[in-house]
């Protein structure tokens, strides 16, 4: 889940270091615990991505994510998080992030779909995104959520005690642009444990506003690539919530919680060993 109204992605400028949250290294027990917070939230978007069908809508896919997340002994993370009134964040097509859902916003075949959910599980949160093409896209929206995924890895397999945040934020970078994307620059990854979001910032590009944080093992990163087809400008709807792209091009978003280890890293959002 991106930043909520940019709670965490402002300049280190604007936020003196002394002021600023330190960031939680989790010891073995928390570690487990995230285990199952993180189990959790990657077992309803694999649900989700198998049930989805053009005519549903986003309210219905909220409805089943939050019931899932209860029936498995959490909470969702994201209800009523700073107001927010979903379990899930449904943002379809040029839609970029923070999409309410409603069921008035019925699901289309063709449709560029992302859903980003949390789960609250004995303390820890769980957080990841994916994006879900809806029967037969186009061939240009098919490419789009490819390389957004791709970026995702491509920033993961930067991830290690020792290495530098802005190892990952270049990767991210260079495969996006290689490409001929945008990143969207005004919401970024983030810590996640305790607190749905935490220090770091994750940055999905290179930057000199931020502290280029030096990875240590125990550190769990939520990292979120968000890549446009067009400009990487977004604007935000009269909800306050919904931001959509300035010229109405597509909008695609991986995310996964991911842990630091000595030797490399553990994504905690593992769909593919559920």
């Amino acid at each position: 889940m991106n930043i909520f109204s940019n709670l965490l992605s402002q300049p280190a400028k604007t936020t003196p270091p002394k002021q600023r949250r330190g960031i939680e290294l989790k010891s073995p027990r928390e570690i487990e615990i995230m285990r199952q917070s993180a189990k959790i939230v990657a077992t309803v978007l694999k649900e989700i991505s198998q049930l989805v069908k053009p005519g549903m809508t986003t309210a219905d896919l909220d409805a089943y994510a939050e019931k899932r997340i209860r029936e498995m002994n959490a909470t969702p993370s994201f209800k009523g998080y700073h107001g927010f009134t979903g379990s899930i964040c449904s943002s379809i097509n040029n839609e970029v992030v923070h999409g309410i859902p409603s069921p008035k916003k019925v699901i289309r075949a063709g449709d560029v779909l992302k859903v980003d959910t949390g789960a609250y599980y004995q303390g820890f949160h769980g957080d990841s995104c994916i994006t879900i093409a809806i029967g037969e896209v186009t061939p240009e929206a098919a490419r789009l959520i490819r390389v957004a995924e791709e970026a995702l890895y491509k920033g993961i397999e930067q991830v290690k005690a020792g290495a530098y945040l802005l190892d990952l934020a270049g990767a991210i970078e260079d495969h996006v642009k290689a490409n001929g994307y945008s990143v969207v620059e005004e919401f970024t990854g983030h810590g996640v444990g305790r607190n749905l979001h935490e220090e770091p910032s994750v940055f999905n590009f290179r930057t000199r506003d931020m502290p280029n944080v030096k990875l240590r093992a125990g550190m769990t990163l939520a990292i979120e690539p968000i890549l446009n087809a067009g400009s990487k400008h977004t604007r935000t709807l009269a909800d306050r919530w919904t931001a959509v792209t300035v010229d109405n091009s597509l909008s695609a978003q991986f995310e996964h919680t991911v842990l630091v280890t000595e030797t490399g890293y553990e994504i905690l959002t593992d769909r593919t060993k559920i």
